[in-house]
């Protein structure tokens, strides 16, 4: 019996007398993009932080390939290929764009902080090995970056710093990449190049799923297999985004016109 690559069940988290997330189900399947959307508040990044292991659920259950991973911290999420990105900018500002992809090889890599400190031949090698696998996923995601890859992070422009966090996140070998607003700051044309990235990764890496929380229309109506809406902590519509954009109870708490105006 094959399983989803991800499966939430009745998540929920409670902070006080605040239920942020309430009953969330959600399933993504290899190979398959799926965008969360919802106006601001809607809880949202909140369900990221509980699948990426940030929080720990009040009540509910995570699976990835069918294996429980309820209440697991973020660290050994990660480990177990969920890998994320932030709706602010986490990387290194004052590091290089090599040195910012090696950095996401830390779960995937062997020699520990003595061994690189002491740097013994086979910590020498390993580390060695990990930088030109960081050059080839910069490359494979953008040859501009990787022409800049000896270059401080801090000096790319927005459009280029979310490259760099997806192939951070690719560099850990995951299942499941979580990106958090990826057009935030992004003009039509960075959009665009963005979703033209998504694909080529996805075309050159089968069985990568990608979770995605957007606002821009134009990518939730072009990128994903399927949509899931959430407001007020609940999911209250999931499906093809052309179905679900004029579900009323949809254009009542999110998209209102703008759907139509974009699709």
């Amino acid at each position: 019996m094959s399983h989803p690559l991800l499966e939430v069940r009745g998540l929920s988290i409670r902070f006080g007398g605040l239920v942020a997330v309430a009953e969330v189900d959600l399933t993504l399947n290899h190979s398959e993009v799926v965008c969360i959307i919802g106006p601001n508040g809607a809880g949202k990044s909140t369900l990221f932080n509980l699948i990426s292991g940030i929080y720990r659920p009040t009540h509910g259950s995570m699976k990835l390939e069918g294996k429980d991973i309820t209440g697991w911290p973020a660290h050994r999420i990660a480990a177990a290929g969920i890998a994320r990105t932030f709706q602010s900018s986490r990387l290194f500002n004052d590091l290089t764009l090599l040195d910012n992809v090696l950095i996401g090889m830390h779960t995937r890599t062997r020699s520990g902080v003595f061994d690189a400190l002491l740097r013994p031949a086979t910590a020498r090698a390993e580390l060695e090995a990990a930088a030109v696998r960081a050059g080839e996923l910069l490359h494979a995601v953008s040859p501009q970056l990787h022409a800049r890859r000896h270059t401080l992070a801090g000096a790319l422009p927005q459009a280029d710093r979310r490259r760099l966090e997806i192939v951070r996140a690719l560099a850990s070998e995951p299942r499941v990449i979580m990106l958090d607003e990826p057009s935030s700051g992004m003009d039509d044309r960075d959009t665009d190049g963005l979703m033209a990235d998504v694909r080529r990764v996805m075309a050159e890496r089968p069985g990568l799923s990608f979770l995605i929380i957007e606002h821009d229309m134009r990518l939730v109506a072009a990128l994903p297999d399927r949509v899931a809406v959430i407001d007020y902590g609940r999911k209250i519509a999931d499906g093809d985004f052309s179905q679900v954009r004029l579900m009323p109870r949809v254009q009542e708490a999110y998209l209102g016109q703008k759907a139509a105006h974009h699709a």
